[in-house]
């Protein structure tokens, strides 16, 4: 389960953001939704623990991700939650399965390079496996992120607008991929995102006001 309490952040000489309370529960589909400049990516930045909240708590299955810093924050993260930036970030001099090990080395957990084929199969990408990210078109691009978030089965997964930049039939397509991924492995989705069209997809939504 992912839950907030009373969260702030405030950006030095900048912006301050009050957060609402969430609970989500593990296995369930999230919309977090809001214009530009209404905190959408500063609130996952935070779930993820990519930022520090000035104060307030954020509990995934139990454990305060606030009260964590450093080494132990790093591997919370890698070991329990996985991320799908809007545009990919890959080490381009690794080969798409070294990226996706890079991932589970980084999260303190083995290697295991089964799951990494069997992963990058599921989404087609497999035939991809030894080629530079940098050689891929941007679905497969995108489709390799989703496996990298997906490869140490995490309980929360966010996903950063992976649809704004799409057209009707591959938004579709991302959708079905992130909703089926998140349910093979249990974890709870939160797609943050200002594109209408997912509105109707997914009934659970959490709005910010401007």
């Amino acid at each position: 389960m992912l839950q907030t309490d009373q969260l702030k952040f405030a950006y030095t000489g900048g912006d301050t953001f009050s957060f609402p309370d969430i609970s989500c529960e593990r296995g369930a589909h999230w919309l977090l939704l809001g214009q530009s400049g209404s905190g959408k990516t500063t609130f996952l930045h935070l779930l993820g623990g990519l930022l520090s909240p000035k104060s307030g708590a954020i509990r995934l299955e139990g454990t305060d991700m606030a009260q964590l810093s450093g080494p132990a924050l790093d591997r919370f993260r890698g070991r329990h939650i996985g991320i799908i930036f809007q545009k990919a970030h890959f080490v381009n001099a690794l080969t798409v399965g070294e990226n996706l090990a890079l991932a589970q080395e980084l999260a303190g957990v083995p290697v295991d390079n089964g799951r990494i084929a069997k992963l990058l199969d599921r989404l087609n990408v497999g035939q991809k496996i030894h080629r530079k990210p940098d050689r891929l078109s941007v679905g497969e691009q995108q489709r390799v992120a989703i496996a990298r978030a997906l490869v140490n089965s995490p309980e929360l997964i966010l996903a950063d607008e992976p649809t704004s930049a799409l057209d009707d039939e591959n938004c579709e397509q991302v959708l079905h991929l992130l909703t089926e991924q998140a349910a093979s492995v249990k974890a709870t989705l939160l797609i943050v995102t200002h594109d209408g069209r997912l509105k109707d997809k997914i009934p659970n939504q959490i709005r910010l006001d401007s």
